[in-house]
């Protein structure tokens, strides 16, 4: 009982930021609710489902953590259980959620990744992620699997080739990609860092050319399906992976050229990715057509202005692909530029973390799988905030834990299990803390079975280690004296 209570006041801060994001969440349903009873429709009690799930869900999650004594960041875990939460209400806001069918796997997505996420955590903390640096080459086929069984067996949609159900299974790519290329690089970290010592730099190629051809092959599968987004995100995690692990500037470089490269090569080859760049550059020349996405969310997001129209009181159904693609087009409508800033600020704080437990942890194998889960989410919030606002062309990639979307949803929930994992700490640390006591208990042991300071018989042995150098022997005189009987 003590040590329950001793990790129950220790997780303190991250039961605060639980506490603070159920009530917003909580307020935002009511808002919601609040909303559709003014348009007419009555209140029905199976609307506050959504909201129970998710409290029960981030209440065993915070005793699952307090029980395991998990040491791992808090701060981490109250970020992701509001942006979670976040949107977990959005979804519920554009009808996402039903409850004529509870059978549905939408209302069941949110705690079946909580639960993913714990197991991962629990069974690979304590460095036992390390372990799985030794399936490099089964990550590598891993990944190489899923595309290919996903060419054959799948269907296209809307450009894209899915599963069943309208599942992507190629959303674990985002894992098992990086933990090869976490295990591939922190293997052979040297050899790739070993850039010469002429006047030009050149990369090793003897030592890249295993990940040359994993990465040519990978590509390969990815453009034949014409996920251009996904390919786009592996490809620049790799060069962060790249310079984070071998300390190179000359990947980023050499990973722009490239990418320059393959831009121009893709766009002459794939007639929808030419579409795309030209509705991004000329939106009004087809207002209609290509460009009606954009135009539509711009338009919906310019109707919010500062403080937006309120939740529930927006017009979703004419942004296309509202649940998934343009979902901050309407949170934008909504909740205005202030809504939209404070989702922003929740992202940074969130890869501020992550990027953190990338700094602290003292394993290179660790520390690049923080380093490229985090460049994944990273990439792919941007992509997806900078095609909705018209900054970049849009790639049809989701935003992460908002977006509606169970495979990217429960890839998301993977990767928090490994970087909490990690977060927890290194063994080698523990083992360190745990050594002091030991020996401050020796110390303190040979003290008080010598109260005096009397040399023990192990010191005065003649070559008794380094330390017998330090025993000096009485100098003439100093003997003891010799007594004689009176005559």
């Amino acid at each position: 009982m003590p040590a329950f209570m001793d990790a129950w006041l220790a997780r303190w801060p991250e039961r605060q930021i639980l506490i603070w994001s159920a009530l917003t969440i909580g307020l935002g349903f009511l808002m919601v609710i609040g909303s559709g009873y003014a348009d007419g429709h009555p209140p029905d009690a199976r609307a506050l489902l959504p909201l129970g799930v998710y409290v029960l869900s981030l209440t065993v999650m915070h005793l699952t953590l307090v029980l395991a004594r998990f040491q791992g960041d808090q701060i981490l875990v109250g970020t992701l259980a509001f942006l979670a939460g976040f949107g977990l209400l959005a979804q519920y806001r554009m009808g996402g959620i039903r409850f004529d069918d509870l059978a549905r796997p939408d209302l069941y997505l949110l705690p079946g990744g909580i639960l993913l996420m714990l197991t991962l955590c629990l069974a690979l903390m304590r460095g036992r992620y390390e372990r799985l640096a030794d399936w490099m080459w089964i990550w590598a086929g891993v990944s190489l699997a899923l595309v290919a069984v996903l060419l054959v067996f799948g269907h296209r949609y809307r450009g894209a080739v899915y599963g069943a159900g309208l599942i992507t299974p190629t959303e674990l790519l985002k894992v098992t990609v990086v933990l090869f290329l976490a295990a591939f690089i922190e293997r052979h970290g040297k050899r790739l860092g070993n850039w010469g010592q002429t006047a030009i730099p050149r990369p090793p190629l003897r030592a890249l050319l295993p990940l040359a051809l994993f990465w040519i092959l990978l590509t390969g599968l990815l453009l034949l399906q014409r996920d251009l987004g996904l390919f786009v995100v592996l490809s620049m995690t790799l060069m962060l992976m790249l310079f984070v692990g071998t300390g190179r500037a000359g990947y980023l470089i050499l990973g722009a050229l490239l990418a320059s490269a393959a831009g121009y090569l893709v766009l002459e080859v794939f007639s929808h990715g030419q579409r795309r760049v030209a509705a991004w550059l000329s939106p009004f020349e087809d207002p209609t057509g290509n460009s009606w996405q954009i135009l539509q969310g711009l338009s919906g997001m310019y109707s919010g202005g500062l403080w937006g129209e309120g939740f529930g009181e927006g017009h979703p159904e004419y942004t296309p692909i509202a649940q998934s693609d343009f979902i901050y087009a309407v949170i934008g409508e909504e909740l205005g530029f202030v809504g939209c800033a404070l989702l922003v600020v929740f992202f940074l704080i969130f890869f501020s973390r992550t990027l953190g437990v990338a700094d602290q942890t003292r394993s290179g194998f660790g520390r690049l799988i923080c380093v490229g889960l985090t460049s994944v989410l990273a990439i792919q919030s941007f992509l997806n905030l900078g095609g909705v606002t018209k900054f970049i062309p849009l790639t049809g990639i989701t935003l992460p834990f908002i977006s509606h979307g169970g495979s990217s949803l429960i890839t998301g929930f993977i990767s928090l299990g490994l970087i909490l994992a990690i977060s927890e700490g290194s063994p080698t640390r523990r083992r360190h803390t745990q050594s002091t006591p030991k020996t401050n208990r020796r110390s303190s042991q040979r003290t008080s079975n010598n109260p005096k300071g009397k040399p023990s018989k192990k010191s005065t042995k003649k070559g008794s280690g380094a330390n017998s150098s330090a025993i000096v022997a009485p100098a003439k005189g100093c003997g003891k004296k010799k007594t004689t009987r009176p005559g």
